[in-house]
């Protein structure tokens, strides 16, 4: 089981900043900028590629805006990353999004 599922199944444990029924909201263990969440599909889904339900994909992008939105992000600006396949940077095969602001670096 990947790292993410167990956050997940509550097996082990993380900063949650927010949740709904599809998408989970962390803290980066390893942040890039002052703020640095991942948005995890709550599904177990390797990556981008393999993400076929677009009800799920849709759910992602408003997740993104509603999270930004509860930590106050949206003045100031925020990035958004999804990085597919080991050669892009992805290091748990699991789909999730990148939500930075604040002295972000790369990612």
């Amino acid at each position: 089981m990947c790292i993410f599922c167990r956050i997940i199944d509550g097996s082990l444990g993380a900063t949650i900043r927010w949740q709904n029924e599809m998408w989970i909201a962390i803290d980066d263990i390893h942040p890039k900028a002052k703020t640095h969440v991942l948005l995890v599909s709550k599904t177990h889904i390797e990556s981008l590629e393999q993400a076929m339900d677009q009800a799920l994909l849709e759910s992602g992008l408003s997740t993104v805006q509603m999270v930004a939105r509860t930590l106050g992000l949206v003045e100031a600006g925020y990035k958004t990353v999804i990085n597919t396949g080991r050669g892009a940077g992805q290091i748990v095969d699991h789909l999730h999004i990148h939500l930075l602001s604040g002295n972000i670096g790369n990612v």
